[in-house]
């Protein structure tokens, strides 16, 4: 099998040449020929008076207690910091509540984690175990600190009797529990009507505010003040708290964010999936648009009589740079960070899908279908598409 995207410095260079094809869309044809169903696109929302404010120590000063306390709405808690990412925001937790060669324990409705969590565990020295299956989980001796995660990557939620269990099995040995919640604290509240991850009594969660909502790519992490106080200082420590400008554009999104919003796509979701059906089999829902896995594109692929040396992720790499190239639909595959899923998917509560009909998708992803059967015959052709040169 022939893998194009084999090391993380690979998918750094398919995430430049994205932005090298971004550039040229924005330079030929504007902002209005760019699609960003990423479901990340985010968004700067701070206002004329804002901008006045934003100085080093009377920024913070402004706008920290007003993001605590719509951070507290949204997340629940006792107290919250502003990260400049989640990730930072994950990496400060770990180096502030474990020890070196202590344990991490992660569940997950289905694995793979984000990165950041076993990356961080390597950089504090922890070992990181990691699960998605609760018939298998446990709790080994000298674990001093339990992940679980709302929503993965692809959007898969975990069930509320798995994320209860695991927060009893946690109090029983009175261990701390922080909840990945990067778009959980949004799908699994608003779409799934879960009870937020501290109403479900974990003592932290950690969101995304770039992540289906309207806010700039950055993290907050809320709950009890004795563990906020203790991470607070690693971040000041490593530079790793959110600055002014990005602190108050969270507040404005906060302020902003209407979960109606995200109830609205359901319709358009279900309409475009049942369309999907009758030129793909293998596209799923997710809870705000339609995926298909790396695995079933090539499937999809070879159901056409196709032989193609690529690997699955490369086929969904390359899916991903042809809808952007030739249809300026960004997708996570094409300018996702290192490590992200590759998965392709594409998110309606996106701004930009509300400029796209259900039936223009359809074409448009067999359109570019069609050239993903030609391309995937040619590696070279193939790999000069993703990395350039």
């Amino acid at each position: 099998m022939n893998m194009l995207i084999k090391e993380p410095e690979d998918e750094i260079l398919k995430k430049e040449q994205a932005f090298k094809i971004i550039r040229s869309i924005l330079d030929k044809e504007g902002r209005e020929a760019i699609y960003d169903l990423t479901g990340l696109a985010g968004g700067f929302p701070i206002k004329k008076e804002d901008k006045k404010l934003l100085e080093t120590y009377i920024g913070p000063a402004i706008y920290e207690k007003k993001l605590e306390k719509l951070a507290l709405e949204h997340l629940g808690g006792e107290k919250a910091i502003a990260f400049n990412r989640t990730t930072t925001g994950i990496l400060a937790t770990i180096i502030a509540l474990t020890k070196p060669r202590e344990k991490i324990i992660h569940y997950l409705p289905e694995s793979p984690s984000h990165p950041s969590i076993p990356e961080s565990a390597k950089i504090r020295n922890t070992e990181y175990l990691e699960f998605d299956n609760i018939k298998k989980f446990h709790i080994p001796e000298k674990t001093s600190l339990i992940f679980i995660t709302g929503a993965t990557m692809d959007h898969k939620i975990i069930k509320i009797k798995e994320f209860k269990r695991i927060i009893s099995l946690s109090k029983e040995k009175g261990i701390p529990t922080i909840v990945d919640d990067a778009s959980g604290a949004r799908l699994r509240t608003i779409i799934f009507k879960q009870p937020t991850a501290i109403q479900l009594g974990a003592d932290l969660a950690i969101t995304s505010t770039d992540k289906l909502m309207n806010g700039p790519r950055g993290g907050i992490l809320a709950g009890k003040t004795e563990l906020i106080n203790k991470i607070k200082r690693v971040a000041y420590q490593f530079g790793l708290e959110a600055q002014p400008p990005l602190i108050a554009a969270m507040v404005r999104a906060l302020e902003e964010f209407k979960p109606s919003k995200l109830l609205r796509t359901l319709k358009k979701r279900d309409e475009l999936h049942l369309k999907l059906k009758k030129s793909f089999k293998s596209f799923e829902k997710t809870p705000t648009g339609v995926m298909i896995r790396p695995e079933k594109i090539k499937k999809e692929i070879q159901k056409h009589q196709i032989k193609t040396p690529l690997s699955p992720k490369d086929t969904s790499y390359l899916w991903s740079m042809i809808l952007l190239k030739e249809h300026g639909i960004i997708t996570i595959p094409a300018a996702g960070m290192p490590g992200a899923s590759p998965t392709l998917r594409l998110d309606l509560s996106a701004a930009d899908a509300q400029k796209l009909e259900p039936d223009q998708i359809v074409n448009i992803l067999e359109k570019s279908f069609q050239k993903l059967l030609k391309t995937a015959k040619e590696p070279p052709k193939a790999k000069k598409l993703l990395l350039g040169g």
